[in-house]
Formats: structure tokens, sequence, C-alpha cells
């Protein structure tokens, strides 16, 4: 059950028709593919990072189901499934983990959320998405207009627009990403995180969890990257090989004892 501390497959849309999610991938009103950012804004630190826009352009891409075919110009796609368990107990492990920083944590970073203020997320929206009949599929977890949402544990669901500093123990720089939109739907939740100025890759990583007739709960970790500008690119061999070793992680870190 999900806490409220102020209580009171169809056809897979394309990034650029946003079905069935909510995106933030830049504060209102701004373009998601260039900084309006001002010039003095400091991108080390974090109270300020929902001023910058992320690193790349293609915001909400990991969205498209032929990404592994058609990927962002320049950019090299990475696509992994596997089944998490099944059941209704290990359904809500999954999804929450995914939607409160918990599948990060697992892969061994530690995790720094900051939430992003009203201005950048009350223009978020979750959009009716349509089942294979036709009907409207309602969202199923996040309130809108900003509201927060909490586990059980007390950690709060990713909105569009949180930031999340990720500090791994090989890097003494944290590495910043944005939540740029999240899956909410009765039987697909999930979260895509998009990087900022200071990662040393460009680009998006969605975590979806899905439940299927059967019952049996699968995680999709679908990525599009390249080398962040200036000294990463050289470097782009061995963050590759950090990157496919973090994927594994991620890939088992749900299949664990629930609890």
């Amino acid at each position: 059950m999900l806490m409220n501390p102020h209580r009171e497959e169809a056809s897979e849309p394309r990034f650029w028709e946003n079905g069935g999610v909510t995106t933030a991938s830049a504060p209102p009103g701004d373009a998601p593919r260039r900084s309006t950012a001002h010039a003095s804004t400091d991108v080390r630190d974090p109270a300020q990072l929902w001023r910058v826009p992320v690193s790349y352009g293609a915001v909400g891409a990991t969205q498209a189901g032929d990404l592994l075919t058609y990927p962002p110009r320049g950019y090299r796609p990475l696509e992994k499934r596997i089944r998490v368990g099944h059941g209704e107990e290990r359904w809500e492990y999954a999804w929450m983990r995914v939607m409160s920083w918990g599948i990060q944590r697992g892969a061994g970073f530690h995790v720094t959320p900051v939430e992003a203020p009203p201005a950048a997320t009350e223009a978020s929206y979750v959009p009716v998405a349509f089942d294979a009949s036709g009907n409207p599929v309602q969202a199923a977890t996040v309130g809108g207009g900003g509201e927060a949402l909490y586990t059980p544990e007390g950690d709060a669901l990713v909105r569009p627009g949180d930031t999340g500093m990720l500090k791994a123990p090989f890097w003494p720089k944290p590495f910043p990403v944005r939540v740029v939109y999240i899956v909410d739907e009765p039987t697909r939740r999930g979260a895509a995180f998009g990087t900022l100025p200071g990662h040393p890759l460009a680009g998006e990583e969605l975590f979806l969890v899905d439940r299927r007739d059967d019952d049996s709960v699968w995680l999709t970790v679908r990525i599009f990257s390249r080398a962040a500008d200036g000294p990463w690119k050289l470097a782009l061999p061995a963050v590759r090989v950090i990157q496919w070793f973090l994927v594994r992680r991620y890939l088992h870190e749900l299949t664990g004892r629930i609890g």
C-alpha cells in the first residue's frame, strides 16, 4: 500500500507520442534539447540541477519498442529482459524498487534524491493510454498535480523532474540523472532516467516492470547512450565495460529475497 502524507499490449508509442506516461525533460516552457539555464547556474549544486536540461536530444526515446533497430543517430542501444518472479508480492516489490531509486542502490550506487520544486512538476500530466479494446487505461499509482507518494518503507516514489545524484564506489564525484518520464499503468510501471551534465555518458535508461497474464513479473532494461563530451570520449571503452557490469547488476537486483 502506498502512503500519501498529505492524504486527502496495445501498439508501442514512439517517443514523441507519449502514451501513458508522465514526462519532464526540462522545466516548464523550456525546449528539452537546449539549455535555458542562466549562465551562472552551477551544475555542481544539486539544488540547481532542476534548471539544467538533460545532456542529449532524443528525450523519451526509450519508450520505442524498436529502439534496437532505430536508435537515435550516434547512440548505441541496449535492451535486456529478465523474469524476476511471480505473483502479487513480487510485482509490488519490483515496481516499488524501480520507482524509488532502489534498483540503482541495489546495483551499488549511493543515491541522494533531489526532489524537483513545484515549478518543475506542476506542468507534468498523465495522458490517457488505451488498451487493445480501445478502453482508456487510467493511471494506477502516481497522482496528478505533482503529488508525492511513498512506499511503506518511507521512500518517495520518483516524479518527472526529480534528480538523483548517483555516487559509485569507484569514482569520487556523483553522476547526476533526471527522471524524464514514468510509466504508470495497472500492469506496467517504471521510470526513465536521463543524463545531466557531469555524467560520463549522454543518454537514457528505462527500467520497466510488467506483470503478464500468467502472473509472471518481468523487468526490461532499455538504454541508448554515447560518450559525454570532453575527456569521456577517450575513456569510452572502460565506461562501456562498467555499463555492462551495471546492467547485469540491474537485471538480478529484483530477483532476490523480498524484505
